[in-house]
C-alpha cells in the first residue's frame, strides 16, 4: 500500500519557497521557517504571492512532487509537475473507455455522490434525534432516494446531470439544518459558489478545492489524464477527471465542513467579508481548517471495495488506481466510493 507522507501547504501570503541540496525551504522575511527533505514530501499546495525559485520548482519536476498555486481565498490558479507517469497506450485507452462508457461511469459516479449524500443526512438523524421529525429533510430524502433510481434509466448524459443538479439543489436546501450546534450564528440557505456569499460556503468551496487538487496528482501518479473526464464538459485547463471522482466524495468533505461548524472550530473572526459581499476565509481561519483537514487525512477507514484499512488521505489514490486498473481491463468495472 501506498505510504501517505506530507502534503506541506504554505499559508503565508509573503513566503517564499527555495531548495538546498535536497531540501525544501520556506524562507518568510528572508528568514528560513521550515526545512524538509523532499523524500518525505508528496505534494505542495502554495496560497502565496511571492513565489518560488526555478531551482525549487526544477527538483519537484524531478521528484514528481506536485506544486499546486492557489489564491489565498481558495481558488486554484495553476499547478507544476513533472514528467507524465505512465505510457501513451494507457491514455489512449482511458479515452476509448470513456467514450464508451462514459454514460455508465457518469450514472454510477453520480449515483454514489446521491448516496452518499443520503448517508450523510442519516447519519445527522442519527446523531440529531430533534431532526428526525423536520419534514423538509423527510421530503428531501424522499426526492435523493428517486434521483438515484432515476439515474439508472437515463440514456443521456444531460439526463443524468439534470437529475443530479435538481437533487443538488434540493440537498443544499436543507444543508444548513445539518448545523445543529445552536450558538453557532451564521446561516447557510443555498449553494452560493463564485463567490461564496456566507462562511458555510466558503469553507466548503475552500474543502473541494483542496480535495480538487489531491484527486489530479493522485490521477498522474498513476499514469491518468487528470483533464479528460467522464462527466464534467472538457474545458481547456480544467482538471476534469479530477472534479467527476471528487463528486462521490464530496460528502465526506461536507461531513468535514459540518463538524467544523458544529464543534465551533471556526467563528466570525476567521472570516473576510468583501464589499461585493463575497465571503473567504483569512489567513487565521485557512490555517485552522488546514490543520484539521490534514488531521483527518491521516484518520482510518474501511475502504468498502478493498475490504481493508486505509488512511483517509490515501482515498484519492486507491480511487484513482482502481480507475486506472478498470482501463486497462483488470477489473470488470470501476467501484465508485460509498460511505458505509
Amino acid at each position: 500500500m501506498r505510504k501517505l507522507l506530507n502534503t506541506i501547504y504554505v499559508t503565508d501570503e509573503s513566503a517564499y519557497l527555495s531548495l538546498d541540496n535536497d531540501n525544501f525551504i520556506c524562507k518568510i522575511a528572508d528568514k528560513e521557517r521550515l526545512r524538509i527533505p523532499f523524500d518525505n514530501i508528496e505534494n505542495i499546495v502554495c496560497f502565496n504571492y511571492v513565489g518560488c525559485s526555478p531551482a525549487l520548482m526544477g527538483k519537484c519536476v524531478e521528484k514528481m512532487i506536485p506544486i499546486n498555486f492557489v489564491s489565498p481565498h481558495g481558488k486554484f490558479w495553476a499547478k507544476v509537475c513533472g514528467e507524465t507517469k505512465g505510457n501513451v497506450f494507457l491514455r489512449i485507452s482511458q479515452i476509448d473507455k470513456f467514450r464508451l462508457n462514459g454514460i455508465n461511469l457518469t450514472q454510477n459516479t453520480l449515483a454514489a455522490k446521491i448516496s452518499n449524500s443520503i448517508k450523510l443526512i442519516k447519519r445527522s438523524l442519527h446523531d440529531n434525534p430533534n431532526l428526525r421529525s423536520d419534514k423538509d429533510i423527510a421530503d428531501v430524502l424522499k426526492i435523493l432516494y428517486a434521483g438515484v433510481e432515476k439515474i439508472f434509466n437515463t440514456q443521456t448524459s444531460d439526463e443524468i446531470l439534470g437529475i443530479e443538479g435538481f437533487c443538488a439543489r434540493n440537498y443544499f436546501s436543507i444543508f444548513g439544518k445539518l448545523i445543529t450546534n445552536q450558538k453557532v450564528t451564521f446561516e447557510f440557505n443555498y449553494r452560493t459558489k463564485r463567490p461564496p456569499l456566507d462562511p458555510i460556503n466558503a469553507v466548503l468551496s475552500f474543502i473541494y478545492t483542496l480535495y480538487t487538487s489531491e484527486f489530479s496528482s493522485s490521477l498522474e501518479t498513476v499514469g491518468l489524464d487528470s483533464y479528460i473526464g467522464f462527466c464534467h464538459t472538457l474545458r481547456s485547463g480544467r482538471n476534469s477527471l479530477s472534479c467527476d471522482l471528487v463528486e462521490e466524495v464530496r460528502a465526506v468533505a461536507e461531513r468535514f465542513v459540518l463538524t467544523l461548524f458544529n464543534l465551533q472550530i471556526l467563528s466570525e473572526k476567521d472570516f473576510d467579508v468583501q464589499i461585493s459581499g463575497a465571503v473567504f476565509l483569512n489567513g487565521d481561519g485557512r490555517k485552522k481548517v488546514i490543520t484539521r483537514w490534514q488531521e483527518k487525512k491521516r484518520t482510518d477507514l474501511k475502504h468498502p471495495y478493498l475490504q481493508q484499512k486505509i488512511q483517509f488521505g490515501l482515498l484519492p489514490y486507491v480511487q484513482s488506481n482502481l480507475l486506472a486498473k478498470y482501463i486497462r481491463g483488470e477489473i470488470e468495472e470501476y467501484p465508485p466510493f460509498l460511505i458505509q
